[in-house]
């Protein structure tokens, strides 16, 4: 979901009028009134119990899990002021390609294995660094197509790391990095200088099919990280939304690690009717997975059947689409499934890594996946099972959806936790700065449908809140397991989404603003637009904190903090840094000196908060926009954190081609 549409330079008409007529104080003291989102900050210490482990960052949610946790402790809430620049690299990714520079995301976290930090840039260009002086060892090139027009974006989240068990030390290809690319390719490097592994595959790389005709060369993608599970290479797809029902169904590959031989796939819609006319695709899984190497299962999060806004051609509930599935990593086999939202018409796709953690209760420890959803909701299931670890009730939701669909009577909630953003938002609660504004807002949220979240999209309008672009997204959540704390970030913004019944009818599309999204559902009755809504003055209609992070107790489900994330300083004129929380793409991690790290939000920052309270200690300035997830290391007795810092073509911060490390000054 594109979230230009808050194209930033809206503040600038609206602080000449606030400031001017209201001032400083009478601005933030409006934007904090109606129904904005309460914002909690008391401090609560739960449950601590002993960590251990490595202080690396071996997979790119910090291990197989994805925990974003590291036990590295050298910075501290003691020290994490001193925090200064140690080294800056520049990847040089735009040379010979300005002319996509607009179609890129760096939305990389380098992962430290081999006594190297390794990462992609947006065009799959593999780089290997120093990782005490940011020098470069080795670059792979693949040479992605520059005409691809990627429907994600030329955007590559990371990499993937395997080390062969039957390989005699020093020899090439003995360990190995994986990266899918913009055209669908898996590519096998050896990890020590970054030449192909010629063994796998057809020298080096296997191609993925789509399975069906593409309509333009980026509708079929890979942007994340392959899963590891051990011998066995592992990843999903990444596949253009709402252009058609007859589309690519997002199938899992599964590959010898060694040879590149397919091993297994996993179509999550078997009940899709494959090339009859009537097929249904997707259910893809475009993010990332997370492997538990114990019980050696693959646990995906899977989106929604094709395509979003109608689902007239896939009666049901559309198993496995929307669902956490569970797969046996050696054979393919599903062990468990669970379904987190029933025949999916709002693009509520499950949008970030399970994250599997271990929760301690009464003295037991429960080993667990926690699921991150678009809707502001959080999941806890049992790991083994899948069953709930805390309640989720089938509660009733709107019905009376467009002609021709069959909505679920009812949607899982989890009883706990709570929302972590709200779903509900009355009229005469919109946002504004004057009257005016406000009055505008209302009348235009009184002019959408909207009974609360999955109110169904129609001919008339519905209100879309949170918008499709989270609640949380693939940044996910990162987990203390001193605490049992989980910390996620979330959007808080509100979208109108309009049914088209014609979607020849070119007037029709030629009347929504150049902010509008416009998708043809092809095989469908409609077509889609969609936008974020903005008052006269751009502003977003729906309360500020517009990005919040909160801290979750994951044993009694309690929201134990939560505060807005991110100030107007990048998107004033003049710099003025006003609290209102900004959307934001990319994760927190913890680390075992109690600091959560985090970038992600519009403003050009790397923030350490106090993991206990949420309060801020600390931020670096970065040169671009810092839409990634931070990791962190100890190289020679210090610890690093490092962010990729190069923008979001989508959120429209500023591009670069920055891998930025900080550490404690001397």
């Amino acid at each position: 979901m594109k979230v230009s549409g808050l194209r930033l330079v809206f503040f600038a008409a609206f602080l000449f009028i606030a400031v001017s007529l209201l001032g400083g104080t009478a601005l933030w003291q409006l934007a904090g009134s109606g129904n904005a989102l309460d914002i909690e900050g008391r401090a609560v210490l739960v449950r601590s119990v002993p960590a251990a482990g490595p202080a690396g960052w071996t997979a790119y949610g910090g291990d197989a899990a994805g925990t974003h946790y590291s036990p590295a402790s050298q910075i501290s809430i003691g020290n994490v002021a001193r925090l200064d620049t140690a080294w800056v690299y520049r990847t040089g990714a735009f040379a010979g390609r300005e002319h996509v520079r607009d179609q890129a995301s760096f939305e990389a976290t380098p992962i430290m294995v081999e006594d190297s930090l390794v990462f992609c840039t947006p065009f799959n260009e593999v780089i290997s660094l120093d990782p005490g002086t940011g020098e470069e060892k080795w670059r792979y090139d693949p040479r992605v197509p520059l005409d691809a027009d990627p429907a994600n974006e030329y955007n590559c989240r990371g990499v993937s790391y395997w080390r062969d068990a039957r390989a005699v030390p020093g020899a090439v290809c003995g360990s190995r990095i994986f990266m899918g690319t913009v055209e669908a390719r898996l590519v096998a490097l050896d990890a020590r200088t970054g030449k192909p592994c010629t063994e796998f595959g057809d020298h080096g790389v296997v191609r993925i099919e789509p399975g069906l005709a593409l309509r333009w060369p980026g509708e079929f993608q890979i942007t994340s990280a392959p899963a590891i599970a051990g011998d066995v290479v592992i990843t999903g797809t990444a596949i253009g939304d709402n252009l058609r029902t007859a589309a690519p169904v997002g199938t899992v590959h599964a590959y010898d690690a060694r040879s590149g031989a397919l091993r297994w796939t996993f179509n999550p819609i078997p009940w899709s009717r494959a090339g009859d006319g009537e097929n249904v695709g997707h259910a893809n899984v475009w993010s990332t997975m997370s492997v538990d190497r114990k019980r050696d299962l693959v646990f995906l999060p899977t989106s929604s059947a094709s395509p979003d806004y109608y689902g007239g051609a896939r009666p049901g509930n559309n198993e496995h689409a929307n669902s956490v599935v569970a797969l046996h990593a050696r054979s393919g086999e599903v062990a468990w499934a669970r379904q987190l939202v029933h025949h999916d018409v709002w693009d509520y796709d499950l949008p970030a890594q399970p994250g599997l953690y271990e929760i301690w209760r009464d003295g037991i420890l429960h080993e667990v996946v926690v699921q991150v959803t678009k809707m502001g909701l959080v999941f806890v299931l049992d790991r083994a099972s899948g069953r709930p670890f805390h309640p989720i009730e089938e509660r009733a939701v709107p019905q009376a959806g467009s002609d021709g669909e069959l909505l679920s009577p009812t949607q899982p909630f989890p009883v706990v936790p709570p929302p972590i953003v709200p779903a509900t938002l009355n009229p005469e609660d919109a946002f504004g700065v004057t009257l005016w504004d406000k009055l505008v807002c209302e009348s235009r949220l009184r002019g959408l449908r909207h009974e609360g979240l999955y109110t169904p999209p129609g001919i008339g309008g519905s209100l879309a809140y949170p918008f499709s672009g989270g609640g949380a997204n693939w940044g996910g959540g990162a987990f203390d397991p001193q605490r049992n704390l989980l910390v996620i970030n979330m959007n808080n913004i509100g979208s109108e989404v309009y049914l088209y019944p014609d979607v020849e009818d070119r007037a029709a599309v030629a009347r929504l603003s150049h902010d509008s999204e416009f998708a043809p559902m092809e095989g469908a009755p409609f077509g889609m637009s969609r936008e974020v809504i903005l008052s006269p003055l751009g502003l977003p209609c729906t309360p500020p904190p517009w990005g919040v992070i909160a801290g979750v107790d994951l044993d009694s489900g309690e929201i134990v903090w939560r505060k807005a994330l991110g100030t107007t300083e990048d998107v004033a004129p003049g710099g003025l840094p006003l609290p209102f929380g900004l959307p934001g793409f990319g994760g927190p991690i913890i680390t075992g000196g109690g600091i959560v790290f985090i970038a992600a939000t519009m403003d050009y920052y790397l923030r350490a908060l106090n993991v206990e309270t949420g309060e801020e200690l600390w931020k670096g300035r970065l040169p671009a926009g810092g839409q990634a997830t931070p990791m962190t290391y100890m190289w020679r007795g210090r610890q690093y954190v490092v962010i990729a810092a190069g923008g979001h073509g989508k959120s429209g911060t500023k591009s670069g081609d920055y891998v930025i490390a900080f550490a404690l000054g001397v």
